[in-house]
């Protein structure tokens, strides 16, 4: 079987804080005006990606898996996970803030949920002028302290707001309490999990009136109330891997793309590629394949050779 690069149709979700810069600046077929998220590639329940290119076309990420585990997923990535794919990658428009929230642990989410837990990353592609993020707390805290502060409507006066520009990677471990502020595009990068925990939606009603459900009394356990450092520096070396996080879960690369370069891949893992500017082409088996901004390609495993070249900004993600 010839394997190729997979594109797959994304997957639009609108969000009451959403807008519409995933169709301005991500070219996303989006026609609502609150367009919050793209999920480009997915495996969660009722919302598995379906491969928009090639011979595989109209089939489904998880039908591919199916048939062919170890050339799609990767020798270490079947051993580990099975058949299960074990990310979710998203482009986010916030054009309001978010809520404020905290994802579970795999213990409580696999307990609760019988799911992954989320641990997460964003890379920041693009801010309006002195947006905002929030990243866990200013100083350590107590439960107690955060729900009286929660009674109180002033939880965000001990939460750790910071100012953000393109470029900008935040790291999010399981238990941080976080949201996105309002005038940010994001690529998000986390497990294969839709459990959230929301704790907080600054009182905010849809167009029926209704307040969006909140889970305070499951987040107490899975907040962790330790000061974190999410923020992530990283170089930029032109036409090589700078990595930018490894974790568990996942590793994450940053590549500068300027000129030609030649990735070779050893079968462990798949490789997925988010485009977060500018264009670039690859080519394998004598086939080029073009992409530009807002562009994400699952490279199966079984791929072991191919180059890349073009002017863009990379991210690289595979599980080491």
């Amino acid at each position: 079987m010839k394997f190729y690069p997979l594109q797959f149709q994304p997957i639009l979700k609108d969000r009451i804080w959403g807008g519409t810069k995933l169709r301005d600046y991500l070219n996303k077929p989006i026609s609502s005006e609150i367009t919050g998220e793209s999920w480009e590639i997915s495996t969660v329940e009722n919302d598995v990606s379906i491969i928009s290119n090639g011979i595989f076309a109209g089939k489904s990420l998880n039908e591919l898996i199916n048939k062919f585990p170890e050339q799609v997923l990767g020798t270490k990535v079947y051993e580990k996970f099975g058949k299960q794919f074990p990310l979710l990658f998203k482009y986010l428009d916030a054009r309001e803030d978010l809520s404020i929230q905290v994802h579970p642990n795999d213990e409580l989410a696999a307990k609760r949920h019988n799911s992954f837990g989320k641990t997460e990353m964003w890379y920041v592609m693009q801010a309006d002028e002195d947006a905002k993020l929030i990243v866990g707390f200013k100083e350590k805290a107590s439960q107690k302290q955060y729900v009286e502060h929660l009674k109180n409507k002033t939880l965000i006066d001990i939460l750790d707001v910071k100012k953000v520009k393109k470029g900008d990677v935040f790291f999010l471990e399981t238990g941080t309490i976080h949201a996105i502020g309002a005038g940010i595009v994001i690529a998000e990068i986390q497990q294969t999990s839709d459990v959230t925990y929301r704790l907080y939606d600054f009182d905010r009603v849809d167009a029926n009136g209704n307040t969006r459900e909140l889970h305070v009394d499951l987040a107490l356990d899975a907040i962790n109330y330790d000061v974190v450092k999410s923020e992530k520096k990283y170089s930029k070396v032109e036409n090589v891997s700078n990595e930018i996080i490894e974790c568990p879960f996942f590793k994450t690369n940053f590549i500068p793309l300027d000129g030609t370069i030649v990735l070779v891949n050893d079968g462990n893992s798949f490789l997925v590629y988010m485009c977060v500017e500018g264009k670039f082409e690859l080519e394998y088996n004598n086939q080029i394949y073009s992409y530009k901004t807002g562009d994400t390609i699952l490279i199966p495993a079984k791929m072991d050779e191919f180059e890349i070249h073009g002017k863009a900004s990379l991210l690289e993600i595979y599980i080491s």
